[in-house]
Formats: C-alpha cells, structure tokens, sequence
C-alpha cells in the first residue's frame, strides 16, 4: 500500500515539476510566460508619468510589434492620440477617439523598451514578424526624494516619481 502511494506521488510531482518548466512566473513580472515562444523586456526607473503610461499601455496591448511600433511613433509625430479613459482631467477631444492626449515622452520610452524585447525575441531565435504585445504594464517606481528651498529656512517636497514598464511579447500561434 505504501509503494502505491509513493508511486502516485512520484508521479504527480513529476506532472508538476514538467509544468512549470513550461510556465515561468520571474520576479518582476505581472504575469507567467512561457519561455520558448515568449521574449520579455523591463523598463526600471523611468522619468515618465505613471498615469499616461498606463494609458498608452492599455491603447498598444494586444497589437502585432510592428503596428504597435508605427503607432508610437505616430504619437511621437503628434499624428494620433492616445484614448484617456481614466485620467480624463484636462484632455481635449480629438477626432474619432473622444478626450485623448499626446504623451510623447512616454511614447519615445515605450517604444525604447519594446525593441528591447523584440531584440530579445530575436536573440533567442524567435521570428520577429509574428510578434505580438501580449502583456504590457505600468507600475510606480523609485521615489526620488528632493525639496525646493522656501523663504525663512522652510522647503517643500520636490520628490522625482518614477514608472517601470514591462514588455511580454509571444509569437502567434498558426
């Protein structure tokens, strides 16, 4: 009776021991992924604003690389807007897409960090081409604490907030 059980456990821990070398879940990123079909990339530190990155992240997740790269620099270019949903504080109308903004600082280091994974993808043999954005994210970052000199030797917070990007593209599945 014992070896039957023994054997029944030496089998399910093989089952899950051959699953999650299929799936990893890194430190630092949101979500698992498989690293055969799978290319990732981090941006840490970076001195954009949280708000507008979340947007244009939300705006490029799920889109094809090579879409998602030409839509970026078309916000770059000021040629298309990015769809505010939630921070729609003191963002205009723009045609076809409702109170939307022109993040273009945000643009440039997003589009930084995603030929960074598809550099990646290409380094690890992946085909470039059949690249899409499967998970792309926005979190607070580091808080760089700095104050501006007041009058009669007072100072107020003058503090750098950062943002971390993630990138996780995945090959299309035929």
């Amino acid at each position: 009776m014992a070896d039957k059980k023994e054997k029944k456990k030496s089998g399910k821990e093989t089952e899950k021991e051959s699953k999650k070398s299929e799936i990893i879940h890194a430190k630092g990123y949101s979500m698992p992924f498989d690293p055969e079909k799978t290319a990732r990339a981090r941006g840490i530190d970076l001195p954009i604003s949280r708000k507008k990155s979340m947007e244009l992240c939300r705006a490029i997740r799920g889109m094809e690389v090579q879409k998602a790269k030409d839509y970026l620099e078309d916000v770059i270019a000021k040629k298309k807007a990015v769809p505010i949903r939630r921070y729609t504080t003191g963002a205009g109308h723009k045609k076809g897409i409702g109170p939307g903004k022109y993040p273009v600082k945000v643009a440039k280091y997003v589009l930084k960090v995603i030929e960074s994974a598809e550099n990646n993808a290409e380094y690890n043999g992946l085909d470039t081409d059949t690249l899409y954005i499967k998970s792309i994210a926005a979190h607070p970052g580091r808080v760089y604490k700095g104050y501006m000199p007041r009058a009669h030797g007072r100072f107020t917070p003058w503090d750098e907030k950062t943002t971390n990007i993630e990138v996780i593209l995945e090959s299309m599945e035929d």
